[in-house]
């Protein structure tokens, strides 16, 4: 007796062929106006359903010709592949990323049999972190055509929420409460240039430019060249460091995660919570914002590569806005004194 098929073929608008499912009540397009091909892939369709693990192994069988390692590549290959095209900080964030435990029952997993409850379960398990490096991880795959088709389709990933973000004030003595030297004139530099901590780390006597009072870098994170001219302040701060060789002897030296250490240290003893060292670069955009500095400036000096990202430092910045009235004052007394 033949088994009843799930799928049946209908032929609908412009001619082009669908497979109607009896058990979900739905039309797929097959694609094509050609009845004997479609005619093939409702075959393929309806054997599929009826023997999806001897078909898996067709799929295989086929597969193995185009890429010998389909059978074999893992997920800890792909994160293997992603750290070796990485360099600097951000392969060292990648490296950081690959030991979190909840990857760790998909490691070994075999990619073309994933199937979304695995990469589900490790979401569960899992940080913000692991959802914003196993989408990248996941995205890899499919765009290396490793994976034949999204095991999460890009609308059902779970939303990445962060936690709220937020820049340092000028009221918060942070900088007046360290004792320690070298970290205090880190400090200091990060709330004058806004640049991150370990770009301001890694500065040398040569990067200081005392005919045009400018300070230039590239960035460690984007490799964008920054040139910010320096005020009296930031100036006098340094004149009192080295010369020559590494402005910061030792923090130059030791991990990003040791300097972000000690300031929570600091700020857990003045009870003041949630900011990093990251937050001056925060309070930088906030306060350029504020005083009007125009946006493209901001942006060159905080090194971002696109106005977005350097929108979202400043987006907490409270603006007072003149009015229409001021502009129309101010204009009349420029053509006055023009005349």
């Amino acid at each position: 007796m033949n088994m009843k098929l799930r799928y049946r073929l209908f032929l609908r608008r412009k001619s082009v062929y669908y497979a109607f499912d009896d058990t979900t009540k739905t039309f797929t397009s097959l694609k094509t106006k050609d009845k004997a091909e479609a005619n093939r892939l409702l075959m393929a369709m309806n054997e599929a359903g009826k023997q999806p693990a001897m078909n898996l192994g067709l799929a295989r069988v086929y597969l193995r010709h185009s890429d010998p390692m389909v059978t074999t590549r893992t997920w800890q290959n792909v994160l293997d592949e992603i750290i070796g095209l990485k360099t600097g900080p951000t392969q060292v964030r990648w490296k950081s990323a690959a030991k979190d435990k909840a990857f760790a029952p998909i490691l070994s997993r075999v990619l073309i049999e994933t199937q979304a409850e695995h990469l589900l379960a490790v979401l569960r398990t899992g940080t913000v972190s692991t959802n914003a490096f196993l989408r990248k991880v996941h995205n890899f795959a499919v765009d290396m055509n490793w994976l034949p088709a999204t095991v999460i389709p890009r609308r059902q990933w779970p939303a990445i929420h962060y936690k709220e973000k937020r820049a340092i004030t000028f009221e918060e003595k942070i900088i007046d409460a360290e004792v320690n030297p070298e970290r205090k004139t880190l400090y200091q530099l990060c709330w004058h240039l806004g640049a991150s901590q370990g770009d301001i780390a890694s500065l040398k006597g040569g990067d200081v430019d005392w005919t045009d009072n400018t300070v230039s870098f590239r960035r460690k994170k984007t490799d964008v060249p920054v040139l910010v001219h320096l005020g009296g302040e930031a100036l006098n701060l340094f004149k009192d460091l080295p010369g020559e060789g590494p402005l910061f002897p030792y923090l130059s030296r030791v991990r990003a995660g040791d300097r972000a250490t000690e300031f929570a240290s600091r700020c857990r003893q003045l009870g003041i919570g949630g900011v990093t060292l990251h937050s001056y670069r925060y309070s930088w955009a906030e306060r350029a914002k504020v005083v009007g500095m125009p946006e493209r400036f901001a942006q060159e000096a905080l090194g971002h590569n696109s106005k977005a990202v350097h929108r979202a430092y400043a987006r907490r910045a409270l603006m007072k806005i003149p009015s229409l009235e001021d502009y129309e004052q101010r204009t009349a007394v420029k053509i006055k004194s023009a005349a």
